[in-house]
C-alpha cells in the first residue's frame, strides 16, 4: 500500500461519514413536507418488516401535507399503525386508500430538541472521521516500520491525513450550521 492509496481510502472513509449524516439530517423534520421523514420507517406487512418506500409512493403535494398512496389498498392499516407507533409526532389521517400527513408547526421548545439531537447526529459524525484519521495514522505508522516510508514520507502522510481531517469536519459543521438554520427560522 502506498501513501496515495491511505489517503484516497481515508478521503473516501471521510466522504461517507458526512454523507450519512447529511442523510440522517434529512430524516429530521423542519416543518416542511419531506418523504424521507418517512420512507424508512419499518412496516409489517406481507409477514415481514419493509420499509415504507418499498409499499407505497411517498408525495409532497404541498409544502406542509405528505400524501402516502400505498401500492397494495390492503397496506393501509399497516402503514396507518406503523407511522402511529413511530415517533415522528404526527398523526395519519386516512381517506380510503390514501393516508395524509398534515405537518403542524414547530414549537419553539421542540425546535430545539432537534437542533440538539442534529448536534449529536454531527459529533458522531466528527467521532467517524476521527476514527478515520486514526486508522490513517496507524497506516502510516506500520508503513514506517516496514520500510515502506521514510520519517519524512510519514510526517508528510500524517499531515495530509490532518488536512483531509480539517476539511471533512468544516464540511459537518458547515452542514450542521445550514439545518439547525432551517430549523430555528420561523
Amino acid at each position: 500500500m502506498t501513501s496515495d492509496d491511505v489517503l484516497l481510502e481515508t478521503e473516501m472513509a471521510m466522504e461517507k461519514s458526512v454523507d450519512y449524516m447529511v442523510h440522517e439530517f434529512a430524516s429530521v423534520r423542519t416543518g416542511k413536507a419531506s418523504p424521507a421523514l418517512v420512507e424508512n420507517i419499518d412496516v409489517q406487512a406481507y409477514g415481514s418488516a419493509m420499509k415504507l418506500k418499498q409499499l407505497a409512493l411517498i408525495s409532497t403535494p404541498e409544502a406542509r401535507l405528505l400524501v402516502i398512496q400505498p401500492f397494495d389498498a390492503s397496506t393501509v392499516q399497516d402503514i396507518e399503525r406503523a407511522l402511529k407507533e413511530s415517533n415522528i409526532g404526527i398523526q395519519p389521517a386516512v381517506d380510503g386508500k390514501i393516508i395524509r400527513l398534515p405537518i403542524p408547526e414547530l414549537s419553539e421548545e421542540r425546535r430545539k430538541d432537534l437542533a440538539k439531537s442534529l448536534h449529536k447526529m454531527a459529533e458522531e459524525a466528527r467521532v467517524r472521521v476521527r476514527a478515520n484519521r486514526r486508522s490513517a495514522m496507524d497506516d502510516a505508522k506500520k508503513m514506517k516500520a516496514s520500510g515502506d516510508l521514510t520519517e519524512d514520507g510519514q510526517r508528510d502522510l500524517e499531515g495530509e491525513v490532518q488536512k483531509l481531517t480539517d476539511r471533512f469536519v468544516k464540511s459537518i459543521d458547515d452542514h450542521l450550521e445550514r439545518k439547525e438554520a432551517e430549523i430555528m427560522k420561523v
